[in-house]
Parts: C-alpha cells; sequence; structure tokens
C-alpha cells in the first residue's frame, strides 16, 4: 500500500515519476542508457544483475519486474533463483559469478567489494567496462529500490508477468515519452 495517499492503492513506477516528471525522465534515460546500451553484458544479464540487487533489497517490484524481464530475454527462472540462493552453484556461465558476487557485496554493503573481487573479475576476461557496467546495474536498481520503497509501491504478480516482457522488448523509451509529451509528439 502506497505511504502517499495522492498515489493511490495500485501505484507503479510511472506515478511516481509523475511526481517529478524532469527527474523522472532523467532517471529513465539513465536506466535506458545502463540496461540496453552497448556492454559485454548481455541485456538478459543486466536483466539478471536487477533482479538480484531488487531481491537483496526486498523490494518486490523491482524484482518482480526484473526477474520477468530476464526471463523474456531468456533466462531461465531456475537461475535466477539459483544466483539468490548461491551464486557459485547457480547455472551460469562460470565468468559471471564473479560480477555477480561483486554486485552482491555493494548491494549489501557500499564499501564491500575488495580489490580482491575487482582482480576476480578481470581475472574472468572482463574488461573495466563490463565491471562498471555492472556496478551501473547495481547502482541504478539499489536506487529504484528506495525509490520504491519509500514511496511504499509493491505491484502484484500480474503486473509483473505483463510489463516485465514490455521492458524486455522496449526498454524505457514509452516511461520517457509518457512524462515527456514533447518527444511523444516528435517520435
Amino acid at each position: 500500500m502506497s505511504k502517499f495517499p495522492s498515489l493511490g492503492e495500485n501505484a507503479n513506477v510511472p506515478d511516481i515519476l509523475r511526481m517529478r516528471p524532469d527527474a523522472g525522465v532523467a532517471l529513465m534515460e539513465l536506466h535506458e542508457a545502463v540496461m540496453r546500451g552497448p556492454s559485454a553484458l548481455s541485456q538478459g544479464e543486466r536483466e539478471l544483475i536487477a533482479a538480484q540487487v531488487s531481491a537483496l533489497n526486498n523490494c518486490h517490484y523491482c524484482y518482480g519486474m526484473h526477474a520477468e524481464a530476464a526471463m523474456a530475454h531468456g533466462v531461465p527462472e531456475a537461475t535466477i533463483r539459483g544466483v539468490l540462493a548461491d551464486i557459485d552453484s547457480a547455472d551460469v556461465r562460470p565468468a559471471l559469478k564473479p560480477i555477480l558476487h561483486y554486485v552482491r557485496k555493494i548491494t549489501e554493503r557500499a564499501d564491500g567489494a575488495t580489490e580482491d573481487d575487482a582482480r576476480a573479475v578481470y581475472d574472468a576476461d572482463w574488461d573495466e567496462q563490463a565491471l562498471n557496467d555492472a556496478i551501473m546495474v547495481a547502482c541504478c536498481f539499489n536506487f529504484m529500490n528506495r525509490l520504491l520503497e519509500g514511496h511504499g509501491v509493491e505491484g502484484n504478480d500480474a503486473m509483473f508477468r505483463e510489463r516485465g516482457p514490455m521492458v524486455a522488448r522496449h526498454g524505457y523509451t514509452p516511461l520517457i515519452r509518457m512524462l515527456d509529451p514533447a518527444r511523444a509528439k516528435s517520435a
């Protein structure tokens, strides 16, 4: 239940963003770049990281939405659950595991990752840009988790099943256009 009476009982991300459309546009542009821009991490892997961070933060909304988006990108539900239970035995490519550990550490404690954790990422043949991309995903979703939880917005499984695949297909551009009608007219 929303902590903001003006948002109503079934509030969602667009409702929160409409409270401050200029900031909402900037936030969704950041998400579009981080989640869908060029990266050595696939979009599915970035969605997996978003789901991982959100689960660690107990954000039901973001976990539900991004677990569904990850599945729309071909990440099996069992893999998502496996990453949450035990990264080392999860069914993900071995090179991704040090990134998932790094993200977990910085989510649980901002200064939790060490030089050894970064070295493990590099030793798995990732470069600095890939680690930066993973950190950016973690940052976006630590922010979003607090935004949703601070407003008391929870969502529901039916919404996640519907909208998660839409996010996977269309990204954040529809939200940007909704918040900035001038963009919708020029598109």
